[in-house]
């Protein structure tokens, strides 16, 4: 492993922390509406829209400077491990591990496309 890949893994992998940090580790309550008794939350749409945007930028990056099947994993673990420990901590149904499976492919998936977007993007344009 060569140090520009170990830094920029664990560059990738503080962003993707930030990333969760900044957007959703901060709300945790559910509302409820007073008028029809519906429960939301606990995030609001524009925090996930937020999130899954940066995220976007942060693999787009990876990808443009790394291989994009180091940043898929990178990023999946990175996000789910705090994402997973909030929703382990607030959840008494058990639920949360389900979440977590679900956040775990996701964000590989997505981190995955995006960066292999951006490498591919990348190549065209410096022809290598």
């Amino acid at each position: 492993m060569t140090t520009r890949t170990l830094f920029g893994g664990l560059l990738l992998a503080a962003a993707t922390v930030g990333t969760w940090f900044a957007w959703l580790s901060w709300n945790t309550g559910y509302r409820v509406d007073p008028e029809t008794g519906a429960t939301t939350g606990p995030y609001a749409v524009w925090q996930v829209a937020g999130c899954v945007l940066t995220l976007a930028v942060v693999a787009a990056a990876g990808g443009w400077w790394l291989s994009p099947w180091l940043v898929g994993p990178v990023m999946a673990v990175a996000f789910t491990v705090p994402w997973a420990g909030q929703a382990a901590s607030t959840d008494g149904s058990g639920l949360w591990a389900v979440g977590a499976a679900l956040v775990l492919v996701g964000t590989a998936a997505g981190g995955l496309v995006v960066s292999l977007a951006a490498h591919l993007l990348r190549r065209r344009l410096t022809g290598g």
